[in-house]
């Protein structure tokens, strides 16, 4: 049985989202895995609500930061100024300074000003003028994106890819749930306050519970099979490592939202695409999700 909080935080989740169940339980697996989240859609679609939902749902102190094509790394990081009274330079910090990044639009935005997220995804931390400054703790980046067909955008470099646990599309509602959404009261969080349903405190138990989660080795195996198969394909990139970490991470989120402490294969596939497909593809979406199901339906577990 799924613990008693994660029920109701996804079902306050739904009510926002309205007909999107897969896509809000993958959101909050890749939150209790300790991972970033990049959602790519059309405009209109939910993102930044569904951003902005989980935000305030967890308690966690948030910033959304709008990416333009001249916004500058300084101002998501922050820049020191030199103060004449003080005779030195004092750093003032940048929007980046909270538990919950929502980078709206990421791809909008220069190659250069990307970058700048670049440390603080992978270490908790940045560097400027040569000091390194700790993050917040929990520290999670929510990224959206539009698709890079659309005029403005600028692909995200590989390596930031990676950075990103899980990519998920929240698509079309389904004609009952936007006949819902029209009829319905507007409880979209940019006009509503959500109510809370986890504290940072609460939320890292959780994480911990998680990464306690039990994976047999021939669970393990398995998942080494899918990494190595990546590696063979030659229509895309293969896996990273941290893809690897990502992919068990991934499923023991799952797992535990189920209700159980132990993966089984099932976990790994429902999350697979959503942590593999943005780092298979060579160009589209769509490339990068045929490559995850010709893996998935390719290997089989040994168990």
């Amino acid at each position: 049985m799924s613990h008693p909080t994660i029920t109701t935080l996804l079902a306050q989740l739904d009510r926002v989202l309205l007909g999107k169940p897969h896509q809000i339980k993958l959101a909050l697996t890749c939150i209790l895995a300790k991972g970033h989240l990049l959602i790519e859609d059309l405009p209109g679609m939910g993102k930044t609500s569904l951003s902005q939902a989980l935000a305030q749902s967890l308690g966690l102190s948030h910033q959304r930061i709008q990416f333009t094509s001249d916004m500058l790394p300084s101002d998501i990081l922050g820049v020191s100024i030199f103060d004449k009274e003080q005779s030195q330079f004092i750093f003032h910090p940048g929007p980046i300074f909270k538990q919950m990044i929502l980078a709206d639009e990421i791809n909008r935005a220069s190659p250069k000003t990307q970058s700048a997220l670049l440390e603080a995804m992978a270490e908790h931390q940045i560097t400027v003028d040569g000091i390194t400054h700790t993050l917040p703790s929990p520290f999670f980046v929510i990224a959206t994106q539009n698709p890079s067909e659309q005029s403005g955008t600028y692909p995200l470099p590989e390596s930031q890819l990676d950075r990103f646990m899980m990519r998920l599309s929240i698509g079309y509602p389904d004609s009952n749930a936007e006949l819902a959404m029209l009829k319905g009261q507007d409880l979209s969080p940019q006009n509503h306050q959500l109510p809370q349903c986890l504290d940072p405190i609460t939320l890292q138990t959780l994480q911990q519970e998680v990464a306690a989660v039990k994976a047999s080795d021939a669970l393990l195996h398995y998942i080494l099979a899918l990494i190595a198969g990546s590696r063979q394909l030659n229509e895309g990139y293969g896996l990273s490592p941290r893809a690897s970490k990502a992919l068990l991470n991934a499923a023991k989120a799952w797992a535990f939202i189920d209700g159980r402490n132990y993966i089984v294969p099932d976990d790994v596939q429902a999350v697979f695409t959503a942590v593999a497909e943005h780092r298979l593809r060579h160009t589209s979406q769509q490339q990068g999700e045929a490559l995850s199901l010709k893996l998935l339906n390719s290997i089989n577990p040994i168990l």
